[in-house]
């Protein structure tokens, strides 16, 4: 028997691999759990595009 490495139908943090109910209790999870590494991410995050992208009006 094959078991799937991912529930579809309950998300998982992929952190620390812990399945929860619903994406909501994943959110709360994330917001409590591990702020310091999304934080310290928001920072590096810029939108911009990258080398050779065109842009199509």
């Amino acid at each position: 028997m094959v078991l799937p490495l991912v529930d579809e139908h309950k998300p998982k943090c992929y952190l620390c691999h812990t399945g929860f109910d619903n994406i909501e209790k994943l959110r709360e999870h994330q917001n409590l759990e591990h702020r310091e590494f999304f934080e310290s991410h928001e920072k590096n995050n810029k939108r911009e595009p990258a080398p050779g992208d065109v842009t199509v009006f």
